[in-house]
């Protein structure tokens, strides 16, 4: 059975072993897919791109919050009183 790879490198965990810091490098900024057995195990993604992951998911879970309570009541605030 095919398994999907979802990214455009992949390397070998011998290979990870081997030269951590080279694979990362080689997927120049991208995901690189760590393969076991030739299907992925587990996706190596440089820390720059997971911090942006991050935001994205954040930005995503306030959008949901701002859309749940868009028709909820206004109150008046008034800023001296904060």
């Amino acid at each position: 059975m095919a398994t999907a790879i979802y990214a455009d490198r992949s390397a070998s965990i011998s290979e990870l072993k081997k030269n951590p810091t080279a694979t990362v490098k080689s997927g120049e900024g991208r995901p690189v897919a760590i393969l076991n057995h030739s299907k992925p195990a587990f996706y190596c993604v440089p820390a720059s791109l997971y911090e942006k992951m991050l935001e994205i998911i954040e930005d995503r879970q306030l959008a949901r919050i701002v859309r749940s309570r868009l028709n909820e009541e206004e109150v008046e605030v008034n800023w001296e009183d904060l």
